[in-house]
């Protein structure tokens, strides 16, 4: 403990600034707790600790390669078959049996950060993700080093059972030893992170996500209590979730012109229909870059944006199953314009 902290717990008490005065004391205990007086650590956690669940604000700013991420507010629309495997990471957790490391594995918008984020709000407990901007070093045998530090660092926070680690992308450090493409030094990383799960704290619960599941080393994936595969959408899912999104989206923007019918005909023009985060993005910059004045304008973008390449004429159109009034909306002309170039075609 330095001069300043007995400073500031004056300054904040003088204040009644209790927030902040709860803060350095909290500092002041893990300070303690790294000079190896646990003791004097664990009494002055006791004297500030609530009988109500309480997240540490100690970690902000504090830590070396955790960064403090806020939990999602929303709920995340996933297949019920991921919602089950979610829900079994809960009752997981609160047996507190030890079953605490968690890998995530799928493509690029499947929602595996999206989901670390809805079950730290489930489970009542705050989110740091493991900085790898920070972590990774260009010097030979650093990144390893560092690697056993953060492991240190995790294993020694206060109130262990109130945080979620996540290793968003854990390949950028982890990959196959056995790889002979890989270089020496990527060795040494996912060694590094074999003995830190071989050694963590079991009251953390631990996440990892990946998009590289094939090329993990098999030790690694053992380490981990569960892996739940984010790939199993199907298209009916991904049509269901296109829904809940336009609905959602619509309100943020507040926008009054839904025509649920027109948008799913244009979804289910879509071979494949894309993954969440892709399928999200679509709809966002559609309704965001659509006219103010023009309510359905954003269907006639979102539209142009799936299909590119279309060039085909009302007919087309309405082979694939639009009406004259969804022509009217996706090409701007009037439905009795619209109505007499398809009977003139027809002629």
């Amino acid at each position: 403990m330095k001069k300043k902290n007995v400073i500031n717990l004056i300054k904040y008490h003088i204040e009644k600034n209790e927030t902040a005065f709860r803060d350095e004391a909290y500092a002041i205990a893990v300070d303690f707790n790294r000079t190896q007086d646990g003791e004097l650590a664990d009494y002055i956690l006791a004297l500030l600790s609530d009988k109500n669940t309480f997240v540490p604000q100690v970690l902000d700013g504090k830590m070396d390669y955790l960064r403090k991420v806020d939990s999602s507010p929303t709920t995340l629309p996933l297949p019920e078959c991921i919602k089950d495997e979610l829900m079994g990471i809960v009752n997981a957790v609160g047996y507190g049996a030890g079953v605490n490391k968690f890998l995530f594995q799928g493509a690029p918008g499947t929602g595996k950060t999206e989901s670390a984020k809805q079950l730290a709000r489930i489970l009542n407990r705050q989110l740091y993700v493991v900085d790898f901007d920070v972590l990774v070093d260009s010097k030979m045998g650093q990144t390893s080093k560092n690697i056993a530090q953060l492991f240190a660092e995790i294993n020694d926070v206060p109130y262990p059972d109130q945080i979620i680690i996540l290793f968003d992308e854990l390949d950028s450090i982890a990959l196959d030893r056995t790889n002979t493409n890989d270089l020496r030094e990527m060795g040494r990383a996912t060694s590094a992170v074999l003995k830190g799960l071989d050694t963590l704290n079991n009251r953390i619960v631990l996440l990892a996500t990946t998009n590289l599941f094939a090329s993990f080393d098999r030790a690694l994936i053992r380490r981990f209590d569960n892996v739940i595969d984010f790939n199993r959408y199907t298209r009916e899912d991904l049509q269901e979730i296109a829904d809940i999104m336009l609905e959602s989206l619509l309100q943020q923007f507040k926008f009054q012109g839904r025509n649920v019918r027109l948008f799913r005909k244009i979804i289910a023009l879509l071979d494949p229909i894309p993954y969440p985060g892709e399928l999200k993005n679509l709809i966002k910059t559609a309704i965001a870059f659509s006219n103010p004045n023009d309510e359905f304008d954003y269907l006639a973008r979102l539209f142009k944006q799936t299909q590119p390449t279309f060039s085909g004429g009302y007919k087309e159109l309405q082979t694939l199953g639009f009406s004259v009034r969804d022509i009217e909306i996706l090409s701007k002309v009037s439905k009795s314009r619209v109505s007499r170039i398809l009977v003139e075609e027809k002629r």
